[in-house]
């Protein structure tokens, strides 16, 4: 009997184990392989050996997009989870018509990332765009936030603040997991507002907060849509040619798959490699419930 029910579970289970193999475990075993090859997509692949990661090491426009991607990181995950916390915090309020509070919340993270691009491009707009002419209206001359390298990166930052809004949704969920019983406990030994957060909300949800660092951390080094459709060559200088837009480059207009497959497996160690330290950092500041 128990043959037999495995049989039929692993029957039903065959449509999804054979998509697994042939749309994920093959195309990763396969981007291994091209990685070591000089692989064009109209000719067979060559082997090459490590040559294409002994190029990357030598490669400018490679070392300059991955500083590009790590300043873009390190801006935006941090500001985009604290952006998320606080608008958590004050979404899970006792307020009438909160549900109406939290809908237009959440609305912006389902905006089509060009139709996103496309609106910030006419608001970011140095000339007339409606950013900088409410600058000017309060007589602040404003930063040339798509021509100047200094400000690119924070403009394309402050466009990720917009969308913030499913990793609320997460902090929302974990907030409202947090036992009532240690508010009050730290009501009664008179607690302020930030003494509750510091020592009861964030303790609380630091298993949640760890979650959405990482998958934040991942999300940013995988940047693309938004930068591509904004600075398609990485204007100005260069200072917005992100990693995966190099990556796309040298696939789709320089059929250089093979390099581009390197491309691939190495931002995949540097994202193993960051995600295993961020797991070691919270051993000591995150708290499971029962640990």
């Amino acid at each position: 009997m128990n043959k037999r029910d495995a049989r039929v579970g692993i029957l039903f289970a065959l449509p999804w184990i054979l998509g697994f193999m042939i749309f994920t475990i093959y195309p990763l075993l396969a981007s291994l392989f091209f990685s070591f090859t000089n692989y064009s997509v109209l000719r067979p692949p060559a082997m090459v050996g490590a040559a294409n990661y002994v190029d990357l090491a030598h490669d400018g426009v490679f070392w300059k997009s991955l500083s590009n991607t790590f300043l873009y990181a390190i801006g935006a995950v941090p500001l985009s989870a604290v952006i998320a916390i606080i608008l958590a915090m004050l979404l899970n309020t006792k307020v009438k018509g909160m549900a109406v509070y939290r809908t237009i919340f959440f609305l912006p993270s389902l905006v089509p990332m060009v139709a996103l691009a496309t609106l910030f491009l006419w608001i970011f707009n140095g000339d007339y765009g409606l950013l900088n002419v409410a600058f000017k209206v309060v007589h602040i001359t404003p930063p040339n936030w798509l021509g100047d390298p200094a400000w690119t990166k924070w403009t394309l930052i402050l466009i990720t603040m917009w969308g913030s809004g499913q990793a609320m949704i997460i902090y929302l969920a974990g907030l409202q997991d947090v036992p009532v019983s240690l508010y009050e406990a730290a009501d009664l030994d008179g607690a302020t507002f930030w003494s509750k957060t510091k020592n009861v909300t964030l303790p609380m949800i630091s298993p949640v907060i760890l979650f959405n660092v990482i998958m934040g951390m991942i999300g940013s080094f995988q940047v693309f849509a938004i930068p591509y459709v904004m600075f398609p060559d990485g204007a100005p200088a260069r200072a917005t040619y992100f990693y995966t837009m190099y990556l796309f480059d040298n696939a789709f207009k320089y059929q250089r798959m093979g390099y581009a497959s390197a491309m691939g497996w190495v931002m995949f160690l540097i994202t193993v490699i960051l995600t295993l330290a961020a797991m070691k950092f919270s051993e000591r500041h995150v708290h499971y419930e029962g640990g």
